[in-house]
């Protein structure tokens, strides 16, 4: 169904506010939730394990782990929430 289609039929099922105004839509599910992101990005900005230079995405995604904060979580999930924090 293409678009002009899709827009017809919200227009004749709900007039013009319906047909120009989508519905919000769910979306996917956060894989971590406000609290365990200020964790990890508290965990990022602290000291590195004793004999580490620096954090590595793996090491913070395994001490979040290790701290009960989540029960899994990837190094790239890490990697995300980092980003759009800087």
């Amino acid at each position: 169904m293409s678009t002009v289609e899709r827009t017809r039929r919200r227009f004749v099922e709900g007039g013009p506010e319906n047909a120009l105004n989508e519905r919000r839509r769910p979306g996917r599910e956060r894989l971590l939730n406000g609290r365990q992101e200020a964790i990890l990005i508290a965990e990022a900005c602290a000291d590195p394990p004793e004999g580490r230079v620096r954090w590595t995405m793996q090491l913070l995604a395994d001490r979040i782990v290790e701290l009960g904060v989540v029960e899994s979580v990837s190094d790239d999930t890490v990697r995300r929430i980092l980003r759009k924090t800087t």
